[in-house]
């Protein structure tokens, strides 16, 4: 026992000494290279005097970014993500000053914006030398772990707590927002993701699902976590009750809807028993959040608005890398607009103002963020684990789902994939990894970009009303617009956006191809006789424009030339709603008994052909509606799990087969709680450590923030507190 103790702390100390030496030799080639930065005295120095002095500002650097880097992270908790991320760079330089200070006689000398780029060097170098050298070490990493694990539930028998037994397999949730079955197909096909394609060619099996008519991740994911998705007709609608347009993406309407889900099924979500939630718009009943929208506007101590920030960032080498991908990322959508706009590619959208930083921080700081929360989960032992990656998602509805930008996006979250397979390897409980995703993306022509004018254009024309001689655009309601939202502190769709005013005017609100229409000064759902007897060219200006496919009024289906279909009639609407694929008629009955349906539903045209529609929001590659691949998500499985009945329909389906997959790894039967006093403060140092192991693989540590704060009614258990730790 004791040799193998020695054995470890010799390896830990070469690992060091090793990483010291790489540092040493980066800070010598810097200021060789640099004119503003110098190693030697005015005198001069000998050879060995520089290398003494390099070795000494390279230790007196590792050292303080080990320690006091940290402490600055920490106390910049509550400054917004994006503006911690570009402080990084400034954090980073101050310290490398400062440990140039700490150099005996003074030869250490940096100019302030040269000891930027030196600071970020060195942490890359040494970020990868770590990581070098971890990988040449696999059994001693992989024997920590264990050691690690075993001590913990050690500790949690001795304390008396449940779910003391051997551990039963976990189960990891990885949702790839917006990637179709088609589009997954393809790309595993086209060697674009070779690690899903080695799962589909060995371990995994694959089945296409259909959404419901909101195909959309608000709907989609609020079935999936919490197995009820009924009134939700958008992602985003108006409620004549209250006089408030309700967003699926906004924090306040997600926590709304999570609370109204779990008050209809009576559970706490997908996620109740030891699991977490990473990326997502709802928790699920999770107690570890990370990027959760729906709790993401609450407050007090123990809900610090960046707290979770700290597990990753705390990290400089994570901090410095992510940095420079968020800066290359930008540089890159800049690239691939400008080469859009040159070639005069159609059909276009506008990517200009922030949408660069938008991209950025969705196909890089927030991939990032959670997948080490992933990962992080994987080597504490979570029992359930569901994650949402929206890199693809962000990008497909700007650059279209299909082409060189998308393809991009699909090949790095097949490396994110093979990181966190590679690291549930060394995890303490074995995992099964599923992959699914909420819904497709069909592309095509915005509504404005074909027809010249918006849907709320059209309709106001149909009202009568005047119409704006510019035709105006329709804000994309793509997730990671509100996630760079949250993180800036800045409101989603606030005021006027948030409660229309009631009167005559109609509230026209766009979901993708779907549109929605309400009659604020009409009390109650309209019937089609008083719609057509206030305005009565509306309804058939709608229903026979060629962008327009089908109307849904009070029960009735529209279509051009008249064509009516009433949904109490059994298969009235096959016909025609036949165009726009199986089960559409039964998601437009779904839909139709909704209590907040709007007074008119529109789905664009769709053409089979193509897989085409027309988006009513500024997205080329949309979802929302009914047509084409939106409307046709993924499920994929580890063989050992059970299959799931043919033919899912509807999101509440796929969480029915979440759940029995659950049951079937034999998962805790009750809610574990928190160690309580000394003991949960006891607990933290042994996650950090395994955490610490784990870095050299690329997995940042994940921070055990103080448990604390309630989520609205939507606790995963009365006895377990939901913990925020990044938001």
């Amino acid at each position: 026992m004791w040799r193998g103790r020695w054995r470890t702390a010799g390896s830990a100390l070469v690992r060091v000494i090793l990483v010291w030496a790489v540092s040493t030799l980066t800070m010598l080639a810097l200021a060789g290279i640099l004119p503003d930065f110098r190693l030697r005295s005015g005198d001069g120095d000998s050879v060995t005097e520089i290398g003494l002095t390099a070795a000494w500002g390279a230790g007196a650097f590792g050292l303080l970014s080990a320690l006091v880097w940290p402490v600055l992270v920490r106390a910049l908790l509550l400054v917004p993500a994006l503006v911690l991320g570009l402080l990084v760079f400034f954090l980073n330089g101050s310290l490398l000053l400062l440990a140039l200070s700490l150099i005996p006689s003074g030869r250490g000398e940096v100019a302030p914006e040269t000891a930027v780029v030196v600071a970020a060097v060195m942490s890359a170098v040494a970020s990868a030398t770590s990581t070098a050298l971890a990988v040449r070490d696999d059994e001693a990493y992989r024997r920590r772990l264990y050691r690690l694990a075993d001590r913990r539930r050690r500790r949690t028998r001795h304390e008396g707590a449940p779910g003391t037994g051997p551990s039963a397999p976990g189960l990891v949730f990885i949702q790839l927002d917006g990637v179709g079955y088609e589009t997954l197909r393809q790309a595993a096909g086209s060697a674009l993701m070779p690690t899903v394609a080695g799962w589909l060619d060995g371990s995994h099996h694959i089945t296409p699902w259909r959404t419901d008519w909101s195909s959309q991740t608000g709907a989609s994911q609020l079935g999936i976590l919490h197995g009820s998705n009924h009134d939700v007709p958008a992602f985003r609608w108006y409620e004549k009750d209250t006089g408030e347009v309700v967003v699926c993406n906004r924090p306040t309407s997600a926590a709304e809807l999570q609370r109204r889900a779990v008050a209809r099924t009576g559970d706490g979500g997908l996620l109740t028993l030891d699991g977490a939630s990473r990326g997502n718009l709802f928790s699920g009943g999770a107690d570890q959040l990370a990027l959760v929208l729906s709790v993401s506007a609450r407050r007090g101590r123990a809900n610090r608005s960046r707290a979770g920030y700290f597990a990753y960032f705390c990290d400089p080498a994570n901090a410095v890398r992510t940095a420079l991908s968020f800066v290359a990322e930008a540089a890159r959508e800049i690239g691939q607009s400008l080469r859009a706009r040159l070639r005069e590619e159609r059909p276009r959208v506008s990517r200009g103002g922030l949408y660069p930083l938008i991209r950025a921080f969705a196909t890089v700081v927030e991939r990032d963020v959670v997948v080490a929360a992933v990962i992080g989960d994987m080597l504490a032992g979570r029992a359930a684990i569901y994650a949402d990656l929206v890199a693809y998602d962000e990008v497909a509805h700007h650059s279209g789902p299909h082409g060189r930008d998308t393809d991009r996006v699909l090949a790095r979250l097949d490396r994110s994939l093979a990181l966190i397979a590679r690291v549930a390897e060394h995890a303490p409980r074995e995992y099964r990894i599923v992959l699914l995703s909420d819904h497709g993306q069909s592309p095509g022509e915005t509504f404005l970009g074909r027809y010249g004018l918006t849907l709320k254009d059209l309709v106001r024309a149909g009202c009568g009303l005047p119409v704006s001689r510019r035709a105006g655009r329709t804000r994309s309601g793509a997730e990671a617009r509100a996630a760079v939202l949250a993180a800036l502190h800045r409101p989603v769709e606030e005021g006027a956006r948030a409660h229309p005013e009631r009167g005559p005017d109609p509230v026209v609100l766009a979901s993708g191809n779907l549109g929605l229409i309400s009659f604020p000064d009409v009390r109650g759902r309209a019937s089609r006789e008083r719609i057509e007897g206030a305005h009565p060219a509306l309804l058939a200006t709608l229903a026979n424009h060629p962008g327009i496919g089908f109307l849904l009024v009070d029960g009735e289906v529209l279509g051009p030339g008249g064509a009516v279909a009433r949904l109490d009639e059994p298969g009235a609407a096959q016909e025609l709603l036949a165009r726009f694929g199986p089960g559409a008629e039964q998601a437009v009955r779904r839909t139709d008994a909704f209590p907040h349906v709007a007074d008119v539903m529109v789905n664009s045209a769709y053409d089979p052909l193509t897989g085409s529609v027309h988006a009513f929001e500024e997205q080329i590659g949309s979802h929302g509606g009914l047509g084409g691949e939106q409307g046709r998500p993924f499920l994929m499985w580890p063989a050992e799990l059970s299959e799931p009945e043919p033919d899912l329909v509807g999101a509440e389906a796929v969480h029915e087969v979440l759940r029995r997959w659950l049951r079937e790894a034999d998962g805790p039967q009750v809610p574990v709680d928190p160690p309580a006093g000394e003991a949960a403060a006891g607990e933290a140092p042994v996650v950090e450590a395994a955490v610490a192991e784990a870095a050299p693989l690329g997995a940042p540590p994940v921070e055990e923030p103080p448990s604390g704060g309630g989520n609205g009614g939507s606790l995963p258990s009365a006895r377990v507190s939901a913990r925020d730790e990044i938001r």
